[in-house]
């Protein structure tokens, strides 16, 4: 995947996308629910754009103008950028679905649980049942 949280070798049709101005501290990462029992995961990709908006409005409380401010885009692509990682947030709540960040490091590197089959949780019951080993404690 590229940037951009295309495929490599598609190109966005229309124009270009702005270069966005992010401060991302922490490392991307996917999340998966815990309780899911489906082999098979939908996933939902964020891409590192919308997560940092996320980040700039719902959490750190800025308002969609001074977010445009500080990564550099419109106010119009803050709000259609914000809309659709928050319609992709609820879509992953509400279905199951796992949340995957483009660009994800472990992914790229090759030691992202999901495809290892690692669990990194703390080896409790939902941990033993999601990986297809035996509870020990009900034995």
């Amino acid at each position: 995947m590229q940037e951009t949280g295309m495929p490599e070798g598609v190109r966005r049709r229309g124009r270009p996308r702005v270069q966005r101005r992010m401060d991302l501290e922490e490392p991307l990462r996917c999340y998966a629910p815990q309780c899911n029992t489906v082999e098979e995961e939908e996933t939902v990709t964020i891409l590192p754009e919308e997560l940092e908006l996320l980040k700039l409005v719902d959490l750190n409380g800025l308002a969609q103008e001074e977010a445009s401010a500080v990564m550099g885009v419109s106010r119009r692509t803050v709000w259609k950028d914000l809309h659709e990682a928050r319609r992709k947030v609820a879509d992953a709540l509400i279905h199951g679905k796992r949340i995957e960040i483009a660009g994800c490091e472990r992914r790229i590197e090759g030691s992202c649980p999901q495809d290892t089959g690692y669990c990194t949780g703390t080896g409790d019951r939902l941990c033993r049942r999601r990986h297809g080993r035996k509870d020990q404690d009900n034995q």
